[in-house]
């Protein structure tokens, strides 16, 4: 079988999975945040931080929870990295230098797992079980737990109250991103991930010198990883290490793993607005945006000029030979639009114009489907401004799931979409006049531009990933893609918990002749223009300097 079919073959495989999983996931998501139980487990955590779970709050209450135990599990994740030197289970590692502290409990916190040392020769076990793991499982709970506020928002009526969000936090990690993760650890040990607590050892000679590799708890790690699309990886090889994604199978099942709760969560959405074909709405949105990017990518690292490319088949430069182009370009298009930033090969020996396409991917917001909870926020809001532009458009009010979407709420959707192209476009720029910045560039031209433009990118919509050629363990990077990484996740969040709350105290609209039906075929064409264009041009001016130019000069 040739390597298209095959890509092919693995694509129509993957939409199958998640496909059966959509259903049932989704439905259970519903319940989880639906119900008004508590486990004995939970009762024991809520005991333990002094949180009162049937306490309801209003906007600004649920969000001074998220920003309070965010701002604790940066401080304890950077002391826990300074201090690694006199800790147990080090590996005999030093204690992490403060501007990478910062910028790696920054990045851990923020959901973005950007990651700026090589992880096998910097983190101890401690840092990485006891530091690392636990915010790749509550930080994915917190955007779970925010973007089922919003949905709140759209559900209730006449009150301020979007629920607790200790709760809902809790609830995330106990019942859906624990259990989920123990199962997908399992199957990933039973195909050959590594999961122990071993110290250094040699692994062999080799050109007269030898190579030494440490173990880790990397099954257990790669599964929320993926789960929590967090993308954060135990060896810097990150998903092209095998001892991290052994096979080919495993490689299919962790982007099955990444996408599958971001999936899941429109179906949780119409079950808890009450419409299921609202969340066949968004599902489609972004299922047609995430198979036209793949199409996208497969054709431009398969089709190329010259004779070495036909030879070879593809652009195998980068490219894990274990998988081959069609794994490769799908596992790129997956982690870019999501917030995941797992590879499995590395993203600047694609091809100029594919290279974008990973910007792009990140770019648009990461919403198709985006992280988990990020992904449906992000596209709700943007679900509200092409509600708005439609409503322009035939000069009535405009109105979404029985709510109006007025003054104040298109403020806080505009704000919202605003934040992230801000920090990307003045962050490269800084970067790109002052003189010391430039000196991490391993490439000049065009292709030194992306690298910088990328990691922008990725830290300010908390993706991870890295274009791979940029130097970004200097002072410079470490400290502002750590501010990047924190103002692009919870300034977003602001937004997002108050136009919630602004919803929630609204009375319904009844729909009229008049009244946008936004379940149908017409407004999935509507938003995916609007999100191309509102958000994709944003960025055309820097993507025309970066991999457009390259693109179009190969």
């Amino acid at each position: 079988m040739g390597p298209v079919p095959a890509g092919v073959l693995q694509l129509l495989a993957l939409i199958v999975a998640l496909g059966l999983a959509y259903v049932p996931l989704g439905d259970y998501m519903a319940k989880v945040y639906s119900s008004d139980k508590h486990w004995r487990v939970e009762k024991w955590i809520y005991k333990g931080i002094g949180a009162n779970p049937n306490t309801e709050m209003r906007w600004s209450a649920y969000l001074r929870g998220v920003l309070a135990f965010s701002a604790v599990g940066v401080l304890f994740l950077y002391l826990l990295q300074r201090l690694q030197g006199v800790l147990p289970g080090s590996l005999g590692f030093s204690s992490i230098d403060p501007d990478q502290a910062f910028n790696t409990a920054a990045s851990f916190v923020s959901n973005t797992n950007w990651q700026s040392y090589y992880g096998e020769q910097a983190m101890g076990h401690v840092v990485q079980t006891g530091g690392l793991a636990v915010q790749n499982f509550v930080s994915a709970a917190v955007g779970i737990a925010v973007a089922v506020a919003l949905v709140r928002g759209f559900a209730r009526s006449r009150t301020g109250e979007l629920g607790n969000f200790w709760a809902d936090m809790v609830r995330g990690v106990v019942r859906i991103l624990l259990p989920m993760s123990v199962v997908a650890a399992i199957v990933l040990v039973a195909c050959g991930a590594i999961q122990n607590f071993a110290g250094i050892h040699e692994v062999g000679q080799f050109m007269g010198g030898s190579q030494q590799w440490n173990g880790g708890a990397v099954a257990s790690q790669e599964a929320i990883k993926e789960i929590g699309t967090n993308g954060g990886g135990y060896f810097n090889a990150n998903s092209a290490h095998p001892f991290e994604n052994p096979t080919p199978f495993t490689n299919l099942f962790e982007i099955f793993l990444l996408l599958v709760i971001p999936f899941a969560l429109t179906r949780t959405f119409g079950r808890m607005v009450g419409s299921l074909k609202q969340g066949y709405a968004i599902l489609a949105t972004m299922a047609t945006i995430w198979v036209g990017f793949i199409a996208l990518m497969m054709w431009t690292e398969f089709a190329h000029h010259g004779p070495a490319f036909q030879i070879a088949g593809g652009a195998l430069e980068g490219k894990e030979q274990r998988f081959g182009v069609g794994a490769s370009s799908i596992f790129a298009v997956s982690t870019t639009l999501t917030s995941t930033g797992a590879v499995d090969s590395f993203h600047s020996s694609f091809t100029g114009l594919g290279g974008g396409i990973t910007i792009l991917g990140m770019q648009l917001g990461e919403i198709a489907p985006g992280g988990t909870g990020s992904g449906l926020y992000g596209m709700l809001i943007m679900a509200i401004i092409a509600v708005f532009i439609a409503g322009l458009m035939v000069g009535r009010t405009p109105e979404y799931l029985g709510k109006k979407i007025g003054t104040r709420e298109i403020k806080f959707a505009a704000c919202y979409i605003l934040i992230t192209p801000a920090l990307v476009l003045v962050f490269t720029a800084a970067a790109m006049a002052l003189p010391t910045p430039g000196n991490s560039m391993t490439n000049s031209g065009a292709h030194g531009f992306s690298e910088i433009l990328y990691a922008y990118t990725s830290a300010s919509n908390n993706n991870g990933s890295a274009f791979a050629g940029l130097n970004a363990d200097t002072q410079w990077f470490n400290t502002t893609l750590g501010i990047a990484m924190l103002l692009g996740r919870f300034l977003p969040m602001v937004f997002v918990l108050a136009l919630a709350g602004s919803l929630a105290e609204q009375k319904p609209v009844p729909e009229t002749a008049g009244t946008l039906r936004t379940e149908k075929p017409l407004f999935t064409g509507l938003l995916v223009g609007a999100i191309l264009i509102i958000t994709g041009l944003t960025y055309f001016p820097a993507l025309a300097l970066g991999p457009l130019a390259e693109g179009l000069a190969s």
